[in-house]
């Protein structure tokens, strides 16, 4: 097993560069830890715990030399929704659950890496991806009302529910630690508007926190408390039953699907932008999955790349996997000596670091976009984010996959068909629908079926044959253009077959034009190439013409 850190050219002018940027990170790192610990469900310090051994881990491993590993909103709320099922959030069972899912996770996408599956990202196309981030953002948003509010919320099983919860626990509200929550979140936003590049989540820790103590608020705003000292200890995930086990595999699955995809997304972004185009889907599985189990036995929940992280460790000038290794050793020294800090750090400014952060996640420019390209991805879009809304982000993504998949069978057992026409004395032919000046002959039919024919669409290509014959009861040949399909399969054979004969049983004469290789070797093997006649099986249309008009001219 290869590193995948390039130490035989590194220098410390390029150290310098990795340790500003772990530098730069580690200051957007605490905050962004403990807030999406809070998020997931677990104690704020675990938030950091998350981020120690992963950050060692992946860039040892994985094919990005920027990708920063930690917790992130996404999956964090996809453990959150799917543990509260099995256990009380913040318990010790619940915080056992959730560090089992980074491993049984970890475990998959290990495998995954073994078995080279990195192609199974493109089953997650970019619409079900933007639609379930977007819903999933919304959900998010409304799991902090709790802590923005100061109210004590149920979880429920939908976003309705929630909202109508929202509007009865109105009255309940506490006022010092709304003005918290709206006041950190607004100055949040707006710092990021005036200078991209300000700390602002840890200049809201620091000027909260100094105000909760300073004037003694921490009786009236929930505040995180004593934090244990220390670095993680080892520890066993593996203590709980099979059955267990068992129970969280679809949940794993998910994480270990989104965190791919989310992290290979970014890692191939920054590459785009660094002119570094070496990432492997692959590599990326090991990294990821190796930093999920090797951070399961030190107590963290499931991480995967940010792209906020990401992006600053890229922007700030780092050019190895060295300045995760320096971040890692600088939250290990704020566990060991910084922990008393956190006392006074107030749960609403943590919802609202956690707010501004997923605000981006809601993509409505991109639905605005497939509703003017691609109205079947905008539907695939507005369906996974209301799945992910109505019935939850585990069912959210998996009903757009679902979508996705049923419009792709759709369109593959209805493809483009065109009616080609011949271009001057070119001896081209083009869509007659297309082009104008596409001359026809009244006895001669040409037809390009545009996609493979198999079980899907078999009969659509039956059909559409006879039906264009039958509009045209003078045509005495017809003409297939096959340069367009690649392969047929059984079914599509044996309607192949059927549709000769009954085109032949008509009186008309059938030419095959431009099939590839390998389809000629098929046809031929199942007997359609002798049924047609070897005579009529022709390189191009215009070889096909020449046969009609001189029957003794040159064939294949």
């Amino acid at each position: 097993m290869k590193f995948s850190i390039p130490l035989k050219d590194y220098n410390i002018s390029i150290f310098r560069k990795d340790f500003i940027a772990a530098l730069t990170v580690v200051v957007l790192i605490i905050p962004q830890g403990m807030a999406y610990a809070v998020l997931t469900g677990v104690p704020p310090i675990y938030g950091l715990y998350a981020f120690l051994v992963p950050l060692f881990i992946y860039p040892l491993f994985g094919s990005s030399p920027f990708l920063s590993v930690g917790p992130v909103a996404i999956v964090s709320i996809l453990v959150a929704t799917g543990l509260c099922h099995f256990a009380e959030p913040m318990s010790a069972e619940y915080i056992q659950l959730a560090i089992l899912v980074s491993l049984i996770a970890g475990a998959m996408q290990f495998a995954l890496s073994i078995l080279k599956a990195g192609f199974l990202v493109n089953f997650l196309s970019h619409p079900v991806l933007a639609g379930f981030t977007s819903g999933a953002a919304v959900i998010i948003i409304i799991s902090q009302l709790k802590h923005a509010l100061g109210a004590s919320f149920e979880r429920q099983s939908n976003i309705f529910n929630s909202l109508k919860e929202l509007l009865l626990k109105i009255p309940d509200l506490h006022i010092i630690t709304l003005v918290f929550f709206l006041s950190t979140l607004f100055g949040i936003l707006l710092l990021k508007r005036i200078k991209q590049s300000f700390p602002s989540y840890l200049f809201f820790i620091l000027l909260t926190s100094l105000l909760i103590y300073y004037v003694g608020l921490d009786k009236e705003v929930h505040v995180i408390g004593s934090v244990p000292s220390g670095l993680p200890q080892f520890t066993n995930p593996f203590v709980v039953n099979l059955d267990t086990i068992i129970a969280l595999l679809p949940l794993s699955m998910l994480v270990c699907f989104v965190s791919f995809v989310e992290s290979l997304s970014i890692a191939k972004s920054l590459a785009a932008r660094n002119g570094n185009m070496s990432v492997d889907p692959d590599k990326e599985l090991l990294g990821l999955g190796l930093a999920k189990i090797g951070g399961a036995f030190f107590q963290a929940f499931p991480n995967t790349g940010s792209f906020s992280r990401s992006a600053i460790n890229a922007s700030v000038g780092a050019k190895t996997g060295v300045s995760s290794l320096i971040a890692a050793c600088l939250v290990g020294i704020s566990l060991l000596f910084f922990t008393s800090l956190f006392y006074y750090i107030a749960y609403p400014v943590l919802a609202a670091i956690i707010v501004s952060a997923v605000l981006k996640l809601i993509d409505y420019k991109e639905a605005l976009h497939l509703y003017k390209s691609d109205r079947g991805d905008f539907w695939v879009f507005m369906l996974t984010f209301t799945f992910t809304l109505v019935f939850g982000v585990q069912y959210g993504i998996l009903g757009g996959i679902c979508v996705s998949l049923f419009l792709i069978l759709k369109r593959a057992s209805e493809p483009h068909v065109a009616i080609l026409g011949k271009i001057d004395n070119s001896g081209i032919y083009r869509n007659i629908d297309r082009f104008d000046e596409a001359e026809t002959d009244d006895e001669v039919l040409i037809i390009r079926y545009d996609e493979d024919i198999f079980f899907a669409n078999a009969e659509h290509f039956y059909s559409t044959v006879m039906d264009e014959l039958k509009k045209r009861s003078q045509i005495k040949y017809l003409i297939l253009d096959m340069s367009s399909v690649s392969n047929i399969d059984s079914t599509g054979i044996k309607q192949f077959k059927i549709l000769i004969q009954n085109i032949q049983a008509g009186q008309v004469h059938i030419h095959i034009s431009g099939p590839k290789g390998p389809l000629r070797d098929r046809l031929k093997q199942e007997g359609i190439m002798e049924l047609i006649g070897k005579e009529n099986h022709h390189l191009n249309i215009e070889k096909s013409m020449q046969s009609i008009n001189k029957p003794k001219t040159f064939m294949i």
